[in-house]
């Protein structure tokens, strides 16, 4: 169930207090807004660190620099506060400022603060000309309606400038602010986004935004405007964020059926029609296997596409072949495993070297290799 209103942490009502006393100490006339993602996992009742600040009038290290003045004033030790800026290059197109308090508890709390802005876009990049937005426009500029919802600091109340994202939460649809052509060519990152949080809540895509998702336009954005690199982090977190719910198979079965299958996992030259396989059984990208170039060796398809297409880690590619492995000899144990005989003779085509030792300790001897990986 969704509620109606956020219930503070200790650390939290701390955190905004403080902020609370900067801008009327210094009569900084700042609106202070949570924004994002915080704002939602705390409507839905989830525990969420993530705490993203959005200022109306001022960059994110000036006001955290009057933080630190704040503090000196009244004899209690600055915060640290870590300024990291544009990088294009790593898809980091806006400057943040990250201020590190200490929780209740001794825990730590990193807070990022940026300022509201608007985003203007051209058609051969996804990176954007950034400017001061009112919270209207910023939040119109995000993703998805369920995270563009603002918590404001002073008043205490939820903002909907979208004037549908709470309703979207409650629903349980996903939905793009503006058309979702428009949102998806600005940033084609956000169709993998919207699939994401669709798995991760088990919320439904709206159906404009799937057809939209589909059009050719938008995957000729996501090949030509996004790193391979960003494309992989993103599939990184569908499959391993804890947050995620534990639905990277319907997060998959989304980009299968939106036909983005293999405009995300780019692929070598296979034949065509075996995205739903590799959906379901992962079959296609284990058994086909192609030519290296190094001295005609040959190595599975899903090595291929860890190492090229997403740009993850070589000891990525390593343990996703382990597994295939593991899992293809596990599947020859199954009739022995399921079996109610006793002294079953099992009979399979690795380690035949286990043949000295008796016919009731070879299947359990044979299983717990499998789980030690030999």
């Amino acid at each position: 169930m969704v509620k109606d209103h956020i219930d503070l942490t200790l650390n939290e009502e701390e955190l905004f207090e403080l902020i609370h006393k900067v801008v009327e100490h210094f009569d900084l006339g700042t609106v202070v807004r949570v924004s994002g993602g915080w704002v939602r996992d705390k409507l839905l009742g989830i525990p969420s660190n993530d705490i993203d600040i959005a200022l109306d009038n001022t960059h994110g290290l000036e006001f955290c620099n009057k933080v630190n003045d704040y503090l000196s004033e009244i004899n209690k030790e600055n915060v640290d506060v870590c300024f990291i800026p544009c990088n294009p290059k790593r898809s980091k197109h806006l400057e943040t400022t990250r201020m590190r308090l200490n929780g209740r508890e001794g825990d730590e709390l990193w807070i990022d603060f940026v300022n509201l802005r608007s985003e203007e876009y051209n058609d051969n990049t996804r990176i954007p000309t950034m400017d001061f937005g009112t919270p209207k426009v910023d939040a119109e500029r995000r993703d998805l309606t369920i995270n563009s919802l603002f918590y404001n600091v002073e008043t205490k109340l939820i903002e909907d400038f979208t004037g549908r994202g709470i309703a979207d939460l409650k629903s349980g649809k996903i939905v793009t602010p503006l058309p979702p052509m428009r949102t998806f060519l600005d940033d084609p990152l956000r169709v993998l986004r919207a699939i994401r949080f669709g798995a991760r809540f088990g919320f439904v895509l709206d159906e404009e935004l799937k057809k939209v998702a589909s059009d050719e336009e938008v995957k000729a954005a996501i090949d030509g405007k996004i790193s391979r690199e960003r494309i992989g982090r993103e599939v990184d977190l569908v499959i391993f964020d804890k947050r995620s719910g534990n639905q990277p198979v319907k997060a998959m079965a989304s980009i299968a059926d939106l036909g983005l299958f293999w405009t995300v996992f780019r692929r070598p030259p296979i034949p065509e029609g075996r995205e739903r396989s590799c959906v379901d059984f992962l079959d296609s990208a284990w058994s086909e296997t192609i030519d290296s170039g190094k001295k005609g060796k040959k190595i599975p398809v899903v090595d291929y596409i860890i190492r090229d297409s997403l740009k993850l880690k070589n000891s990525d590619a390593e343990t996703v072949i382990s597994l295939h492995t593991a899992a293809k000899k596990f599947v020859t144990l199954i009739p022995s495993l399921v079996s109610k005989e006793d002294n079953q003779a099992v009979d399979v085509d690795w380690k035949r070297d286990i043949i000295d030792v008796p016919i009731a300790s070879k299947l359990r001897i044979l299983t717990g290799l499998l789980f030690q990986g030999d």
